[in-house]
C-alpha cells in the first residue's frame, strides 16, 4: 500500500489521543483520504495480531484505540488492582437502566429501582459514565440522564446499537445463535 510509511504515524496518534479516534479525524490530520485510513488500520492490526505485541487496535465508540490485547488481561490486571475502582452492585443496576431506557430521569430510575438514586447517580456522573442529556417535558422539567462515549469506551461498546437486547436478558429466555 502506498501509504505504509503512515503507519507510525497512526500509532502515534492513537497512543497520543488516549481516547477513542475517529478516522475521518486521522485523515484529516494525516492529509490522506478516510478509506485508506481504514485500509492501514486493518494491516496494521493484523500485524500486531501475528507478532508477540502487547498492543492492539479496536474500533469502539465510533473510533478507533489502541488497547492491551485480550490475553493480557490478567498482568494488566494486577497493575489496576493497585488502583481498583469497581462498580457498586447499585451503581450497575443504575447504569444498566440508562443504558437500556435513556433518556431517564432519576424519578424513573427510582421507580425501577425502588430506592433513592442520587449518590449513585453522583457516582455515575463523576466517573463519566452517564452525563445531563437533557430535560422532560414535564412538571419540573426533570433532568434526563444518558450514557457517554466513556461508557461504551468502558464496554467496549462501537455504539448503542451493540448493546444485547433486553429480552435475551430476562431468565427463561433462550436466544439462537
Amino acid at each position: 500500500m502506498f501509504y505504509q510509511h503512515l503507519q507510525g504515524a497512526i500509532e502515534a496518534l492513537l497512543f497520543a489521543s488516549g481516547q477513542p479516534l475517529p478516522a475521518a479525524k486521522i485523515a484529516q490530520i494525516l492529509d490522506i483520504h478516510v478509506d485508506h485510513v481504514h485500509a492501514l488500520i486493518v494491516e496494521m492490526t493484523g500485524i500486531m495480531v501475528s507478532e508477540q505485541r502487547g498492543l492492539t487496535i479496536v474500533e469502539v465508540a465510533g473510533g478507533y484505540q489502541l488497547c492491551t490485547k485480550p490475553s493480557l488481561v490478567d498482568i494488566v490486571s494486577k497493575l489496576a488492582e493497585l488502583q481498583d475502582s469497581k462498580l457498586s452492585a447499585a451503581a450497575l443496576e443504575t447504569l444498566a437502566i440508562v443504558a437500556f431506557k435513556q433518556p431517564v430521569t432519576k424519578q424513573e430510575i427510582e421507580s425501577i429501582r425502588g430506592v433513592k438514586a442520587d449518590r449513585v447517580i453522583t457516582t455515575l456522573l463523576d466517573r463519566t459514565l452517564i452525563k445531563e442529556v437533557g430535560r422532560k417535558e414535564a412538571v419540573g422539567r426533570p433532568i434526563l440522564y444518558g450514557t457517554t462515549n466513556e461508557f461504551l469506551q468502558c464496554f467496549g461498546l462501537n455504539s448503542l446499537d451493540d448493546l444485547p437486547a433486553i429480552a435475551s436478558l430476562l431468565p427463561g429466555t433462550e436466544t439462537e445463535e
